[in-house]
C-alpha cells in the first residue's frame, strides 16, 4: 500500500511538472513572437512588394536562406528548382517535425490600396501581367521565418529536429514544367532526416484575426481536372441532318456529367463537384464544327467518390457520344492531379488541446471541408499531417465584404500572423513533448 501511495504521488508530481513546463514553453512562445512580431510583418510586406510567380521564386528563396543561414541553421536551396529547406537540431533523441511554408504568387495585378502594394509585372502565357500575393503566400513564407527564429532561441526545450520547408509553385507549375510539393517529395525532402509528421497553415481573408479553423479528417478536395473532345462531322448550319454535331453532343455531356455527383453519389456522406469550364468549338455560326473541346474540373473529399467519379465521367461522355454517333476522347486527370488534404484523425485529436491553449477555446472553429485543393496534401500522402486556417480579417470587416483569395482586391490583416507564428511554434514544441517522454 505504502509502495502503491509513493508511486502515485511521484505520477502526480511528474504531471504536474510537465503541466508546468508546457506552461512556461507557452509563455515563452507569447513573449518571443509579441517581440518579433513587427520582424515578421516586415518581411511580409517585403514579399508582398517584390512577388515572383510559380518556379520564377529566385530572390524570395534567397531572402529566405539568408535569413535561415543567420540563425545558423543547416540550410539546403535548389530543392524542387526554388525550394529552400532547413533543419534545426536539438542535438537530444526525439521525432522529426517538418513545417511548411508555400512562397509563390500568382498572375494578377493588384488592386488592393495597401502602402506595400505589388507594381511588378512579368510575362505570363505570352502576355504582359501584374504580380501579386492574392492568396496569402507572403504570410505564410513570413510567418515560417518567424517560427524558425523562436526555435532557434528555445532549442534547449527542442527533442527531435525540426525541417523547415519553404515551398515553390503551390498554385501549379508552368506548362511543360514540374514542380510544388510533388516535386519535393520526389526529390526527397521527408527523407535525410526522415519526417514523423508535418503541419502547415493558410491565411484567410474571410476569417476573423485570432481563429483557428480546423477539421479531423479532408478538410480539402481532391481535385482532378478533365478534358473531353467530341468529334463529330462538319456541316453547313442549314442542313444539320448532314453532321454529326459536336456542339449539341457536348451540350448532352455536359447535363449528363451533373446527374453523376446527383443521383450516383450518397451526398449525405460527402460533397463532390463536377464542373465544365471551357467550351471551344466553331467560328461562325452558320457552321456546325467538326470538333468540340470541353474542360473542366473534378472535386472530392474521400477516395471511392473519387474512384466513382472518375469512371462515371468516362462512361457518360462515351456512352452519350456513341449514341450521337460521335467520337470521343476524355483526357481524366488531364495534366496534374492533388489528392485530399486529409488531417490526420489520431493526430488532430492529440494536438486539439495545442490549437484550444495557443488561441483559446471560443476561437477554435471545427468547420465544414472546403471544395479548394491544396498540394500541401502530397506531403501528408507520405506522412501523418495537420493544415489548419488561421484568421487575417479585421473583426470590423463583415465577411460578406471581405474581398476573396485569389482576387485583385486580396487583403490581410497583419495582426492575424501573431497567431500564425504562435500555433506553429507550439504544435512542434507539444508534439516533441508527447512523443519524447
Amino acid at each position: 500500500m505504502k509502495k502503491t501511495l509513493i508511486s502515485l504521488c511521484m505520477c502526480t508530481m511528474f504531471s504536474a511538472n510537465l503541466y508546468a513546463k508546457k506552461q512556461e514553453s507557452t509563455q515563452r512562445v507569447e513573449t518571443l513572437s509579441h517581440s518579433i512580431e513587427q520582424d515578421v510583418i516586415n518581411w511580409r510586406h517585403h514579399f508582398h512588394q517584390n512577388p515572383e510567380l510559380s518556379n520564377r521564386e529566385f530572390k524570395t528563396a534567397k531572402y529566405i536562406s539568408d535569413h535561415l543561414n543567420k540563425l545558423g541553421l543547416e540550410v539546403q536551396t535548389g530543392i524542387a528548382h526554388t525550394g529552400v529547406v532547413a533543419i534545426l537540431d536539438s542535438g537530444k533523441p526525439g521525432p522529426v517535425v517538418a513545417l511548411r511554408a508555400d512562397i509563390d504568387a500568382l498572375p494578377i495585378t493588384e488592386r488592393a490600396e495597401v502602402p506595400f502594394a505589388s507594381t511588378v509585372t512579368t510575362q505570363y502565357n505570352g502576355k504582359e501581367v501584374g504580380v501579386m500575393h492574392a492568396c496569402g503566400h507572403d504570410t505564410h513564407a513570413a510567418m515560417l521565418m518567424g517560427v524558425a527564429e523562436i526555435l532557434v532561441k528555445m532549442k534547449g526545450e527542442l527533442k527531435g529536429k525540426v525541417k523547415f520547408i519553404f515551398q515553390p509553385a503551390e498554385e501549379g507549375a508552368p506548362a511543360g514544367e514540374s514542380g510544388g510539393a510533388e516535386l519535393m517529395v520526389k526529390e526527397g525532402v521527408l527523407k535525410s532526416p526522415d519526417v514523423d509528421v508535418i503541419f502547415g497553415i493558410h491565411i484567410n481573408s474571410q476569417t476573423d484575426v485570432g481563429t483557428i479553423k480546423y477539421r479531423s479528417g479532408g478538410i480539402m478536395a481532391a481535385v482532378d481536372p478533365f478534358k473531353i473532345t467530341i468529334k463529330g462531322k462538319q456541316s453547313h448550319g442549314a442542313y444539320p441532318w448532314l453532321s454529326v454535331d459536336p456542339i449539341v453532343t457536348s451540350a448532352q455531356i455536359i447535363m449528363g456529367l451533373q446527374t453523376i455527383v446527383s443521383r450516383e453519389l450518397k451526398l449525405i456522406d460527402n460533397a463532390a463537384v463536377i464542373s465544365v469550364g471551357s467550351i471551344h468549338g466553331g467560328n461562325r455560326s452558320n457552321i456546325i464544327p467538326e470538333e468540340v473541346e470541353l474542360v473542366g474540373t473534378i472535386r472530392t473529399l474521400n477516395s471511392d467518390m473519387r474512384t466513382h467519379i472518375l469512371e462515371a465521367v468516362r462512361r457518360k461522355a462515351t456512352s452519350i457520344a456513341q449514341s450521337m454517333n460521335a467520337e470521343v476522347d476524355v483526357k481524366l486527370p488531364d495534366g496534374f492531379n492533388y489528392p485530399v488534404t486529409y488531417n490526420d484523425p489520431k493526430l488532430m485529436d492529440e494536438m486539439l488541446p495545442t490549437l484550444v491553449k495557443t488561441a483559446g477555446s471560443d476561437n477554435i472553429k471545427l468547420v465544414n471541408a472546403v471544395m479548394g485543393a491544396e498540394d500541401f496534401s502530397f506531403f501528408q500522402k507520405e506522412v501523418p499531417g495537420l493544415y489548419l486556417f488561421v484568421g487575417g480579417k479585421t473583426k470590423e470587416t463583415p465577411e460578406s465584404e471581405a474581398p476573396g483569395h485569389h482576387t485583385p482586391d486580396f487583403v490581410i490583416d497583419d495582426a492575424g500572423l501573431k497567431l500564425g507564428v504562435q500555433v506553429m511554434s507550439n504544435l512542434t514544441l507539444d508534439y516533441m513533448n508527447k512523443t519524447s517522454k
